[in-house]
């Protein structure tokens, strides 16, 4: 899932070429991450020491977190709601883009005053994961051995990785246990694996277009991805931070965000939107672009102005070794002791995580009451685009949490 959310930026026939575009932006950076001694915006930030990883042959390593909350965490702290971003995220759920944060909050329809999940009611936490690239350890950071960038050297994570960096950020908050941990695609994942990993921690969780194990479909569209990336030359093995703007690894990486954002959109949304459309020229003759061509490299100029390279390929590990049921006896088993309520959203559109995932899941979780289905044209990102039926479902599930805290 993209992490964007609002489509800005495009339409047929407006958007300036890539020439103009970079003249315009300036060049390309070679990474876009958030590195220690930047403005933290809105970030806080907490050491939680050593932690192990199950893909490091080294063990683990030291690791802080980014993170960034709202609203007011309750005397008897049982109102926090964790919300975990998706593949490209962070943790700048709400808010605008500003000094210390390229982009606007991912989900502003959702979490804030009067929103679904209410700020002025609930006290939201939302974390950059560990490989990431908007402030939580991850590729950019320096070594400790010498201070440069990790770069090739950063291990590989597992969502499971992720899942216990943030029960220390719980930790370090006094948080005892999640009224709701929710998240969009490799956010749903999380939840998940919260459920599994302590489910005495979770109240109820929510995932949203998600699955409770990725499939060899799901990991066949992330191999183009990942060896788009590897096979740009300016990626040089992944060791590329001292390159100057516009020789980084941002045609690879652009690519790997065109087949992805392919993805996250449905067939009949891209023909009805575009259809057989040119953008610029002839497309009977060199150098002509059809309208889709150019929706798809500007979302991959867009990707490249605010990601990096190395996380795209830590978080392509994570989500191609995420299956809850791994060492647990199997999906069915590893989630068949979790007694809190579950909310299990499906797009009916989404081809990259299709209705069956979300079927599987709903039924692995003792307390779902099957999947809650929405309508879109859009896809996969559908529940980014159209929020009217997660509103609801959302709503509903906190008022199950709040119901049985009362009871």
């Amino acid at each position: 899932m993209s992490g964007d959310h609002v489509e800005t930026g495009w339409a047929p026939g407006s958007t300036p070429s890539r020439a103009e575009s970079r003249a315009a932006l300036g060049p390309i950076p070679a990474s876009a991450a958030w590195r220690p001694g930047d403005h933290p915006g809105e970030r806080r930030f907490v050491d939680i020491g050593w932690l192990p990883l199950e893909a490091d042959p080294r063990g683990g390593l030291d690791v802080t977190l980014a993170y960034e909350t709202w609203g007011t965490l309750n005397a008897a702290r049982d109102n926090a709601v964790y919300v975990a971003h998706a593949f490209t995220g962070d943790s700048h759920v709400v808010g605008d883009a500003g000094e210390g944060h390229l982009t606007g909050g991912w989900w502003n329809g959702l979490v804030g005053p009067g929103r679904p999940i209410d700020t002025d009611r609930w006290f939201v936490v939302s974390a950059n994961v560990v490989g990431g690239c908007q402030g939580s350890t991850g590729p950019a950071h320096p070594h400790p051995s010498d201070g440069h960038p990790w770069g090739s050297e950063f291990p590989d994570v597992t969502l499971h990785d992720m899942v216990i960096a943030e029960s220390r950020l719980a930790d370090h908050l006094g948080i005892e246990a999640w009224a709701l941990v929710i998240g969009p695609s490799m956010g749903g994942m999380r939840a998940v694996e919260w459920a599994a990993t302590f489910p005495e921690r979770v109240r109820a969780i929510g995932a949203i277009g998600s699955t409770a194990a990725t499939t060899a479909d799901q990991i066949a569209w992330h191999a183009t991805q990942g060896a788009a990336i590897r096979l740009d030359p300016a990626f040089r093995g992944g060791d590329y931070y001292d390159a100057p703007a516009g020789e980084g690894p941002h045609t690879g990486l652009g690519i790997a965000r065109a087949i992805a954002h392919t993805t996250y959109r449905s067939g009949p949304e891209l023909n009805g939107r575009f259809g057989r459309g040119a953008q610029e020229g002839d497309v009977l003759r060199p150098g002509g672009v059809f309208a889709v061509e150019s929706y798809l490299d500007h979302h991959a100029e867009k990707l490249a102005r605010r990601f990096d390279a190395n996380t795209y390929l830590r978080m392509l590990h994570a989500i191609n070794t995420h299956d809850v049921g791994r060492g647990r006896g199997g999906v069915e088993a590893a989630l068949a002791e979790y007694d809190g309520e579950a909310l299990v959203v499906a797009i009916d559109s989404d081809r990259l995580y299709p209705l069956a995932d979300s079927e599987r899941l709903a039924a692995a979780l003792p307390r779902c009451e099957g999947v809650t289905l929405l309508h879109s044209e859009v896809g996969h990102d559908g529940f980014l685009v159209e929020g009217s039926g997660l509103d609801d479902a959302v709503r509903g599930i906190l008022t199950k949490v709040t119901a049985a805290a009362r009871a």
